[in-house]
């Protein structure tokens, strides 16, 4: 079994920046997919980004170029940084690590508790 354990939302201002945390325990990320995925009031999870193992990484597109994933295996950490928020950001923002590529929740096997973001116009 794995644990995730995400940190570091709050409510800010648009165009503030967060860094969000994913601390994994029970298991080594460096051997799984590790991704974001986020939900706002009464709307479904969809997919944020994703680091894999190979190095690779996937955006959505509403956050490209404004959202960055990275993976410290060392630490078994995951991090999500995000710049340039906007009111339409506001969600839960849940981390997942699964064993194969993928934007669909079913391809991730162990998730997090989710950290809330809310931004303010």
């Amino acid at each position: 079994q794995m644990q995730l354990v995400e940190s570091g939302g709050g409510l800010v201002q648009a165009g503030d920046s967060l860094r969000l945390s994913c601390a994994a325990s029970g298991r080594t990320i460096s051997s799984y997919v590790m991704g974001w995925f986020r939900q706002g009031s009464g709307k479904e999870r969809t997919f944020v980004a994703a680091t894999w193992t190979g190095g690779l990484i996937d955006y959505a597109e509403p956050v490209k170029g404004r959202f960055t994933i990275s993976r410290d295996n060392a630490k078994n950490t995951v991090y999500l940084q995000v710049n340039s928020l906007k009111p339409e950001d506001t969600a839960v923002y849940y981390c997942a690590a699964g064993r194969v590529t993928g934007r669909l929740m079913g391809d991730y096997n162990y998730w997090g508790q989710g950290t809330q973001v809310t931004v303010s116009s």
